[in-house]
């Protein structure tokens, strides 16, 4: 699991920086829960070019 964390964020900085085209603006959502048993923390991190999603989520 780590290392696909680390492959999305890698993945996300390259499009970012512009070195394989046009740049790419990585999306990030995050969210805190609170219930009966607990507090809960997600989140997203994802690449959205074109017709082409990539979402990893925790």
């Amino acid at each position: 699991m780590r290392n696909m964390i680390f492959a999305l964020l890698g993945l996300a900085l390259l499009a970012a920086c512009g070195a394989d085209g046009e740049p790419v603006q990585p999306t990030l959502n995050a969210g805190v829960g609170v219930g009966g048993s607990g507090v809960h923390v997600g989140g997203a991190v994802g690449l959205h070019k074109g017709p082409v999603s990539v979402f990893l989520g925790f």
